[in-house]
């Protein structure tokens, strides 16, 4: 991780969970962190952490659905020098059966898990390319749900979603080596991991039965993931990083989400 230190890293949905842990984690290793989130003030407590005297985190409050404001991180950035690690962290997961549910939480699932990625992903290369980096790293952090079909109608689409990041980051790495350029793609594929993502979905009852049903990864599991696929050397990629806890499995992971749902339901 040395070569990184001093480089600027941009961590979106660095508020909470994974992506707090991979913004002070990056700090930590003397990098100058960008982290975004549309909770900004979670971010600007995340500085506390940081014990590298080289490191530091800037937060940027972003609402991921707006283009507008995912320019203004990416401006943010260029003020301070560049992305030269781009960290695709943000998602969100909403109750949203295919047979019932409003447009708009598939619209919004859409927006931040596949076109909010993309539209870093763009910029975090034209970065890289106007200051001529040529070993810069991007990394999506999708998930073990864009693996497999998850037995739950409540998590189809964001299924669904998952799939389609996997789907980009092979189309990514095609385009980036076609240019010629040692940038590196990557995807980091957590399965159960002990934040608040499921209480936002199902909400504290649910979650509370998910995560008691085997032992889930912490965020500080995924930062680890992360530093090891940046840590490579540089002609050594990690495309595709599957992180699960060794508890789970598929079987055992549906029934969990079945009793979770029903959990749910019953309010």
């Amino acid at each position: 991780m040395e070569r990184w230190s001093g480089k600027l890293a941009l961590v979106t949905g660095a508020s909470s969970g994974i992506g707090a842990a991979v913004a002070v984690a990056l700090a930590n290793h003397g990098m100058k962190v960008v982290g975004c989130a549309r909770t900004v003030q979670k971010i600007k407590d995340l500085q506390k952490k940081v014990k590298n005297p080289k490191g530091s985190i800037i937060a940027v409050q972003c609402d991921a659905r707006k283009e507008s404001d995912i320019m203004a991180v990416v401006d943010v950035c260029k003020k301070n020098g560049g992305i030269d690690v781009c960290i695709n962290n943000a998602g969100l997961a909403n109750a949203a059966p295919l047979l019932s549910a409003e447009t708009e939480k598939w619209r919004e699932m859409m927006d931040i898990n596949v076109i909010a990625l993309c539209i870093f992903t763009r910029e975090a290369y034209k970065s890289m390319k106007e200051r001529n980096v040529t070993d810069g790293h991007i990394i999506h952090v999708s998930s073990w749900a864009g693996h497999i079909v998850i037995d739950s109608p409540m998590g189809n689409f964001y299924t669904a979603t998952k799939h389609m990041v996997k789907t980009l980051l092979l189309g990514l790495r095609n385009e980036v080596k076609a240019t010629g350029t040692r940038i590196r793609v990557s995807e980091l594929s957590p399965g159960g991991v002990e934040t608040n993502f499921a209480t936002n979905v199902a909400g504290q009852q649910a979650a509370d039965v998910l995560l008691s049903t085997f032992k889930h990864l912490s965020p500080q599991d995924t930062a680890n993931a992360i530093l090891n696929m940046l840590g490579a050397p540089p002609h050594v990629e990690m495309y595709e990083v599957i992180l699960l806890p060794t508890e789970q499995y598929d079987t055992a992971l549906g029934a969990a989400v079945q009793k979770a749902m029903e959990v749910a339901t019953k309010k």
